[in-house]
């Protein structure tokens, strides 16, 4: 009996509609364009505003999308998993949300927390569901509305994030041509010190002094993830190129986690990559954690070819990281 991969076989997205660019950021915090496009490369992001609105309200818009471009009916998913750091609550799972918004009403749904490369881990969570032979439809959202524990007072990292939500369709396939080929995941806890949010969960509930001193944002030591961040991508990018004899002419497209040009840059180079290879939408978009992913393959879909070998490549609060190698499952 032939192995059985888990393909994508479709993907949608969704971004709010207002744009917070450098010029208003610039009136908010003591910043300016040409500092942040130096140092980050971000011109806008989108950002979530309205009241009541959170992370499901963006994962299921890219579900009822996703549903429709596949020609799914909502009650033949069979698994929802969302990958997030903002949870519309810290319970339910926003997964449940998303799922209920969505009209699927026969998956089991759940979160997963892997900082910015929870969208890939939860890709090959669901990856191994399909690759069980007992689901045939899975979901992977990747959602979050980092807007809502960035500080717009701490010039470091306000300019960074953005909204936004991407989702992709799982389904089963015996063809060795397409589907998702390999991985390389790893963590190290030590990390933490350097990027976390210090208060809200069990160590340091919340509390008047909590939110008095801030404490409830976005912490980041920027150079000590920055150096981190470029050594694990590229290593666990690299390392999948050799394990599978993939050359930068084979292989087609770069897809990095858009946390900052100077990152990706140099994770190309180790790659001994051009440019013309690597999907970049840090400029629009920022950084959208979970999402950046999946939104970076909707952007890119009309351009994919059935066949077209790809590497995923990811950094995360954790540490996280991970590189995911998948042959692009059909023509647009």
């Amino acid at each position: 009996m032939a192995k059985i991969h888990a393909a994508i076989t479709g993907i949608a997205g969704y971004l709010p509609e207002d744009i917070l660019d450098n010029e208003e950021l610039s009136r908010m915090v003591d910043t300016t364009d040409e500092w942040i496009m130096t140092r980050i490369g971000i011109k806008t992001r989108h950002i979530l505003r309205p009241a009541g609105k959170g992370t499901s309200d963006m994962g299921s818009e890219a579900v009822k999308q996703l549903l429709i471009k596949t020609n799914t009916a909502p009650e033949d998913v069979e698994v929802l998993i969302c990958a997030t750091v903002t949870p519309d609550h810290q319970f339910p799972a926003t997964g449940n949300i998303i799922s209920d918004k969505a009209g699927l009403k026969n998956a089991f749904s759940y979160d997963l927390n892997a900082g910015c490369s929870g969208f890939l881990f939860a890709l090959s969570t669901g990856a191994k569901f399909i690759e069980s032979g007992r689901y045939k439809k899975v979901i992977v959202v990747g959602a979050d509305k980092m807007s809502s524990i960035v500080d717009y007072t701490d010039r470091a990292t306000c300019p960074i994030f953005g909204d936004g939500a991407g989702a992709v369709m799982l389904e089963p396939t015996e063809d060795p041509e397409i589907g998702v080929i390999d991985e390389i995941m790893g963590t190290d806890g030590a990390g933490r010190i350097h990027l976390h949010q210090k208060a809200g969960g069990s160590v340091k509930p919340a509390s008047h002094e909590t939110v008095d001193a801030r404490e409830h944002f976005i912490y980041q030591e920027g150079q000590a993830v920055f150096k981190v961040a470029v050594s694990k991508m590229a290593d666990v990018s690299v390392e999948m190129m050799e394990r599978h004899n993939i050359s930068p002419e084979e292989l087609a497209w770069l897809v990095p986690h858009q946390a900052n040009m100077r990152i990706i840059e140099a994770v190309a180079r180790r790659m001994e990559l051009p440019k013309e290879k690597v999907m970049i939408n840090i400029e629009k978009y920022g950084n959208t954690t979970a999402a950046t992913l999946p939104l970076l393959l909707w952007e890119w879909e009309p351009q994919l070819k059935k066949g077209d070998k790809l590497i995923l490549s990811t950094f995360g609060a954790g540490f996280t990281w991970g590189a995911i190698y998948l042959k692009w499952a059909y023509n647009s």
